[in-house]
């Protein structure tokens, strides 16, 4: 194949701006320790706004993607990463429950503020260690045997399916009724505002 296949595109630059937002996360948190400070309530909105798009985005438009379409193609073409597939699979799964109690530990904080401060914390860091290696894992390992077991049909499969993903983070316009979540995320990302 003579050019990088668009799905490789849209899966860099979707871990792209998720990992930028992950690892604001956690800078924002150790800002608000070391000034001794409480999230303002515009903080909070923020922090509620980045894990909504964690939760309504990669979950729900990037993952099943890749484990409906792009790791059972992998599967077939290349059974000896069958392992890591499955623990990347495993991943996704478990990333649905781990969202939703990072968010019920956000709000805690929110509401019961300081005692529920350091549970918050941990919580996040580990969310987001575990995150930031599965894409780690993805970009080392997968994406680069599946361009070199993939056929240009497979490509052509796999790009028709990731062209229609519209992350705004990626520069895509928010779909009707997002605009205000992706002021927020971005009001919470200086980076990429």
């Amino acid at each position: 194949m003579n050019r990088e296949p668009l799905t490789i595109k849209v899966i860099l630059e979707e871990h792209a701006a998720l990992r930028e937002m992950l690892r604001s996360v956690p800078q924002m948190l150790k800002l608000w320790r070391h000034r001794q400070t409480l999230p303002t309530a515009a903080d909070f909105a923020a922090l509620r706004a980045m894990l909504f798009y964690i939760d309504e985005f990669p979950a729900k438009l990037h993952h099943p993607k890749e484990t409906e379409l792009l790791f059972p193609k992998l599967r077939a073409r290349a059974p000896e990463i069958r392992g890591v597939l499955d623990r990347l699979d495993e991943d996704h799964l478990r990333g649905e429950r781990a969202i939703r109690d990072l968010e019920h530990a956000l709000l805690a904080f929110e509401m019961m503020g300081e005692p529920r401060r350091a549970a918050f914390e941990l919580m996040c860091e580990r969310y987001v260690r575990a995150y930031l290696t599965h894409m780690q894992t993805e970009e080392r390992e997968i994406l680069p045997l599946a361009l070199q077991v993939f056929s240009a049909d497979d490509w052509l499969d796999l790009d028709e399916a990731f062209a229609a993903n519209r992350d705004p983070l990626t520069g895509h316009a928010p779909e009707e009724g997002y605009q205000a979540l992706f002021q927020q995320v971005l009001g919470g990302l200086p980076a990429l505002a």
